[in-house]
């Protein structure tokens, strides 16, 4: 087993292509670890992990708890609500005193892009980016991949659209790199006013009908709307946005070959999909759920081994 070139995993942009080849290695283990009757290993078994979420989180949160239970971990649960950040503890003070407790490795989320970077500086744990702001999501960019990987046996040359909020996604940025990084061509799909400016100099290509870009794709991740970041209105209505980029088994039909749908979820249905497309043959949608948690173990477990 080969070792990751980061002590930390702070966003896609910091790690190579070797480093996701080897986390996808090592989820592909953990997934038949995940499928036994008995579904845990030794393997983090002296090793405290911290989970901090200084923003609400259920899906991910869940998904971090149940992989490092899974590896043997000890674990503690820490929620800005309700806790002394509430009375204007900062950031660093926060941690230290979780660190005083002796934590080895901390998984965190928090609304400032960059937070982890700032921490990664000055305390002595492992820290895993659960998510900075409209920043990055780099777990959540694996599972991603990782889930194309499987459901196509590869992602060198594969085609894959982006659809949504784009500007105010973490999960687009991640989803970016990540796909780059192991070979396949990626896509942003959205209103104008949801696409950001010069996202061309990353190396991805820009369309605004939903149509064209579905007949150019392998695989379409629809993306939520992040209505809870977005300060002014950057489309009409919900009901104006899910008729032009909304996907229904309509307009799948429509296609003249047979793409793969994503979602990283929560889903709006209704609104980005409809309930016939998530529940469709089309959809992989619990199945990047199950690599989740595979995908989050083998990030910790490599760290871990660093």
């Amino acid at each position: 087993m080969g070792q990751l070139t980061t002590r930390h995993l702070l966003g896609i942009k910091n790690i190579n292509s070797d480093d996701i080849g080897l986390i996808f290695e090592t989820a592909d283990e953990f997934k038949t670890v995940i499928n036994r009757p008995i579904k845990k290993v030794p393997s983090l078994r002296d090793i405290t992990v911290a989970n901090i979420f200084f923003e609400n989180s259920t899906r991910t949160r869940i998904s971090f708890e149940l992989a490092q239970k899974r590896l043997s971990a000890d674990v503690v649960n820490f929620s800005a609500s309700g806790s002394s950040v509430s009375k204007g503890e900062t950031l660093i003070d926060t941690v230290r005193n979780i660190l005083a407790m002796k934590v080895d490795m901390v998984v965190m989320r928090h609304p400032v892009p960059g937070a982890h970077i700032f921490l990664a500086k000055h305390i002595d744990a492992q820290i895993i980016n659960a998510g900075d702001g409209t920043h990055e999501h780099p777990t959540q960019g694996l599972l991603d991949a990782y889930s194309i990987r499987e459901k196509l046996g590869g992602l060198e040359g594969k085609k894959v659209v982006i659809v949504g909020d784009i500007m105010h996604s973490r999960v687009a940025l991640s989803n970016i790199f990540a796909l780059q990084k192991t070979g396949a061509e990626v896509m942003v799909c959205g209103p104008a006013t949801l696409i950001p400016k010069h996202i061309e100099s990353l190396g991805v290509k820009v369309e605004t009908n939903l149509l064209k870009a579905l007949n150019w794709c392998d695989v379409a991740n629809m993306l939520r709307i992040q209505l809870e970041r977005q300060d002014i209105k950057y489309f009409p209505s919900l009901r104006e946005y899910s008729m032009l980029y909304g996907l229904d088994l309509n307009l799948l039909n429509r296609l003249d070959k047979k793409i793969t749908i994503m979602h990283p979820g929560p889903i709006n249905r209704g609104v980005e999909i409809t309930s016939d497309v998530a529940d469709s043959e089309h959809s992989i949608i619990l199945d990047q759920v199950e690599n989740g948690v595979a995908i989050r173990m083998a990030v910790m477990y490599l760290l871990a081994n660093n």
